[in-house]
């Protein structure tokens, strides 16, 4: 730094040897000097305005751009922030295959209370009681003065009790949003969507998960924030559903049964159309479990997946198949069916002991349901092999659907395949399976022999399965059935145009004690494919506990339970399918039919 003295040595010696005051020259070197300061000071007192003039233009130009940006977009409502792990409300839309919706989200609010806020605890308890009626006033005043600074009060409102909660005017009162699930069919579809519930919960939102049916088995897809705006789209018609629930519910109240279930179900694809297990419930208001009793009995059981039963002489399709399919027998093949017939120690009978004679031809057997004939069936067969072919067919493990019931329905089979157990095998008895492994095990057989996996996922992409016998076996069999229908025990299921296959079981319920069967309580299944010349569908059909009281005396066969249920289901359904009766006469099958595996 240089530094300009004061009283510049030369011009005082200078100013002195002239004579002159050198004061006056100092004065001068100092008022040069402070104008000298002034400038520096001017220039820097305007570079710095200049600096902040700047920064105002730059600030009031990015404010402009965010008012303008903010103004040309679309309003959205504003979320609170919170600390801790986000939680994701949105849950995706469950639609049936025709895009209506079977469940979807709704916004609601929940109530709260912060009580370091409450003015008036005693008259906002007192208040609260009057809007919820099962709040107790009491315990909530309680709540309010114990000490703790926050508490739920409910967690879902409807818009007439927030209005309500809102008159009260308790500053302490708060509410938070979020969307919960809504199902608007109401009971409908009850058992395939299972319901929800709500999982990790804030002020400001709520965790939907699933808690039972197609909600908890897919739980992980609805919730998926990638997917949420993509819809699940099930297998399920809702008409055709709507209509199956209706028969049904009409057929069970009418023949005095305990239960019932049905499954309608594409022969092709496996995808189920409908799915009805009755009694039922909404899941929008999901009861409960029962803690006590028959857990059968509980209206949240799925009759359709979770019950395994007995399902009788349903099975003999099975066996004549199998038999067929090995080349032991043809549809005209003699069946030994005289009486007595005692196998290992064991005296197998006819249903109300009738004698059917020393053979009848295969067709008959099954058109009249004879436990003997299916036996020797059978034991044609050997254990092995029936054993093996029951599990290709998917009869002995637990249902492949989409519902979070299903993994636990395990077949009961016994662990020695023993001679006797080959012999009721062969009619249902002694092996215990779900309506959904029946349904599928028959559509294998409506669709020429191609195994099917039950599904409610819609998919156009469907991929045939694994060939289990020929076209021509399931040909014949499908026939035989026809024949069941028209000629033998299932005659009032014979819709006329429709040509209906199928074949009824009536099994026994085994006792609580486990010893031994209570012949006045039974399971009635009827299994059947439609239409018989070009099978589309199938539909099973199963009551707990019927019992027909119109006669002189109570009929609990599935003749006259199960079947005359399904006959009206398939009135009611087969011209929604798009299916256009063909004129056929009830015995026209008979005079056309040909079995395709007959000796010459």
């Amino acid at each position: 730094m240089i530094r300009t003295p004061l009283r510049p040595l030369a011009r005082i010696l200078d100013a002195r040897a002239k004579g002159q005051n050198p004061d006056t020259i100092e004065r001068e070197n100092i008022a040069a000097r402070h104008e000298e300061m002034k400038d520096r000071a001017r220039t820097q007192a305007e570079r710095r305005l200049r600096v902040l003039a700047l920064s105002f233009f730059v600030l009031f130009s990015v404010i402009g751009l965010r008012m303008g940006t903010l103004a040309a977009t679309e309003p959205s409502e504003l979320r609170s922030a919170s600390s801790g792990a986000e939680i994701t409300a949105q849950r995706a839309d469950i639609l049936d295959r025709n895009g209506r919706i079977l469940a979807t989200n709704m916004m609601t609010h929940s109530l709260y209370v912060q009580t370091a806020d409450l003015v008036d605890p005693a008259r906002t308890a007192t208040e609260l009681g009057k809007i919820f009626p099962e709040l107790d006033a009491e315990a909530l005043l309680r709540r309010f003065t114990d000490g703790r600074s926050f508490l739920w009060v409910r967690k879902v409102l409807s818009p007439e009790q927030m209005q309500k909660v809102h008159e009260i005017g308790d500053p302490g009162l708060y509410f938070g949003p979020r969307e919960m699930r809504l199902y608007p069919n109401g009971t409908l579809a009850a058992h395939i969507l299972g319901g929800s519930a709500f999982g990790n919960e804030g002020v400001d939102s709520a965790e939907v998960i699933g808690t039972a049916g197609i909600e908890k088995a897919m739980d992980t897809r609805l919730r998926d924030p990638a997917q949420s705006n993509t819809p699940l789209k099930l297998s399920i018609d809702l008409t055709l559903q709507a209509n199956v629930e209706e028969v049904l519910s009409t057929g069970m109240k009418t023949l005095n049964a305990k239960g019932a279930a049905a499954i309608l179900m594409d022969v092709k694809t496996g995808e189920v159309l409908a799915m009805a297990s009755l009694p039922d419930f909404d899941p929008n208001d999901r009861p409960a479990p029962a803690l006590t009793g028959d857990p059968s009995d509980s209206p949240l059981f799925n009759r359709s997946v979770q019950g395994v039963y007995e399902l009788g002489s349903t099975f003999k399709v099975f066996a004549v198949a199998q038999a067929m399919d090995l080349g032991l027998i043809n549809a005209d093949t003699p069946i030994d069916t005289k009486q007595p017939f005692v196998y290992d120690g064991f005296r197998i009978n006819e249903f109300d002991n009738h004698n059917y004679g020393a053979t009848l031809p295969t067709w008959e057997v099954i058109a009249v349901s004879s436990n003997i004939g299916s036996a020797h069936i059978g034991l044609m067969i050997g254990g092995e092999r029936q054993q093996a072919f029951l599990r290709t067919l998917g009869l002995l493990d637990a249902p492949m659907v989409e519902l979070a019931e299903a993994p636990s329905a395990r077949a009961l089979v016994p662990k020695n395949w023993s001679g006797i157990v080959t012999v009721t095998a062969s009619y249902g008895h002694g092996i215990s399976t779900s309506l959904m492994n029946l349904a599928a095990a028959y559509a294998t057989i409506g669709n020429g022999g191609l195994k099917v996996t039950p599904t409610l996922i819609h998919d156009p992409a469907h991929k045939a399965g694994a060939r289990v016998i020929s076209e021509a076996t399931a040909l014949s069999v499908v026939q035989m059935m026809r024949r069941v229908v028209t000629d033998g025990t299932a005659t009032f299921a014979d819709v006329p145009g429709y040509g209906v296959a199928g074949k009824t079981g009536t099994a026994e319920k085994p006792k609580r004690n486990g010893k031994g069967y209570d012949s006045d309580k039974v399971i009635n299944t009827f299994a059947s494919v439609f239409p018989a010349n070009d099978p589309k569908y199938v539909l099973v059909v199963t009551l707990d506990e019927p019992v027909e009281t119109a006669g002189s005396k109570p009929r609990r066969t599935a003749g006259y339970t199960a079947v005359p249920v399904a006959g009206e289901i398939i009135r009611r359904i087969a011209p929604l399918v798009g299916l256009r009766p063909d004129g056929e006469s009830p015995m026209a099958s008979l005079v056309a039919y040909k079995d395709p595996l007959a000796q010459e």
